[in-house]
């Protein structure tokens, strides 16, 4: 298990940012993964951690599994299936994972389950390898 690079300034990841999430992301030789618990400045509808942040957190998973190999990459497209709320307080599990590539394109999935194993909710991504000008400056990002 390894943790996969990060911008020290990103909402999800980074240290430095302090309204982000601050989650930490592995990789253990097939998937990426981060846990953390549903925080209530995050709260959509009373009770309800935000479908959005949901959303945001399986980005970024499914993109650390492609970060990991290592490919510096860029989000295309995102599909998010919500299957059941998630509440305040809940313990996440999220998980993303590399399901194929073709030239510089990946394809990946993700889920994030709750503390009890309940799905909470699936999502597809795709994520492109950045062309070189732009990968020098997002590598000029990560550490």
């Amino acid at each position: 298990m390894k943790e996969v690079v990060k911008y020290p300034h990103c909402f999800v990841c980074g240290d430095l940012n302090v309204h982000g999430l601050k989650a930490k992301f592995f990789y253990d030789g097939e998937k990426a993964y981060t846990e953390l618990t549903a925080d209530q400045s995050f709260e959509g509808y009373r009770g309800i951690y935000h479908g959005g942040i949901i959303a945001t957190l399986l980005d970024e998973v499914m993109i650390k599994a492609v970060l990991a190999q290592p490919v510096v990459a860029v989000t295309v497209e995102l599909t998010v299936r919500y299957l059941a709320p998630v509440n305040i307080g809940d313990r996440l599990m999220f998980t993303g994972r590399i399901t194929g590539s073709k030239g510089r394109l990946y394809l990946t999935e993700g889920e994030v389950r709750g503390n009890d194993n309940t799905l909470r909710a699936t999502a597809l991504g795709k994520y492109i390898e950045a062309s070189s000008d732009l990968k020098k400056t997002l590598e000029s990002s990560i550490e």
